[in-house]
């Protein structure tokens, strides 16, 4: 039985305007940095026996502090990378929505069988995940694992875990908090959902 507390990273200066983030290394915002601080705090009680990250540095600086404070050294995987978008990266929907009008309503009806042009096919990012996933699970076998990623591939993950079609990603979870915590516990090949986007700190949750 492994746990894993998913958590995508702090704010970034790409959140006020809503702009799709994939590859992109955007750095954290002030209230980026807090929320980090916060899920340190958080880790010193949680019981914490691994650290993962994805390789951007709004992940890695998000999970860094947790990491400090339990005396862990955060392992980094390119499997956890964000979703690539493609001709989306950097944009709003707005901005689509003048540059390729057809393409963003597809999308908007079907994410995965209509991902954005140019961008990653949902199905593989899910799949890189999860396999990142199975090997953490393996190495910790009965590990605490925190893991800092991402709003779309986390929310991908979670369908993919939890048997719900992927094109559901957006209906089903249509937010992943900043710095929030959201808790699977994976046993015999299941996974079951525990908690999904509790705040670190009560008195500091984040809201989108």
């Amino acid at each position: 039985m492994t746990d894993f507390i998913l958590v995508r990273h702090g704010e970034t200066v790409w959140h006020a305007e809503n702009r799709y983030t994939g590859r992109t290394d955007v750095p954290l915002t002030q209230h980026g940095r807090e929320q980090a601080a916060a899920l340190a705090e958080w880790a010193v009680t949680a019981g914490l026996t691994a650290v993962w990250s994805s390789p951007l540095s709004r992940a890695r600086l998000t999970a860094a502090p947790a990491a400090d404070a339990c005396g862990l050294v955060p392992r980094i995987d390119e499997r956890l990378y964000e979703v690539d978008f493609g001709q989306g990266e950097g944009l709003t929907r707005d901005e689509m929505r003048q540059r390729f009008p057809q393409q963003l309503a597809d999308f908007l009806v079907d994410p995965v069988a209509n991902h954005l042009p140019g961008g990653e096919d949902p199905r593989k990012a899910a799949a890189r995940a999860a396999d990142c996933l199975a090997d953490i699970a393996r190495e910790q076998p009965r590990g605490r694992v925190l893991l800092v990623a991402h709003s779309t591939l986390v929310r991908l993950l979670l369908c993919h875990l939890l048997g719900i079609p992927l094109a559901d990603y957006r209906r089903v979870f249509p937010q992943l908090l900043n710095g929030a915590l959201t808790e699977i516990r994976v046993e015999n090949g299941q996974t079951a959902l525990l908690r999904l986007n509790a705040p670190a700190l009560a008195q500091t949750p984040s809201f989108h």
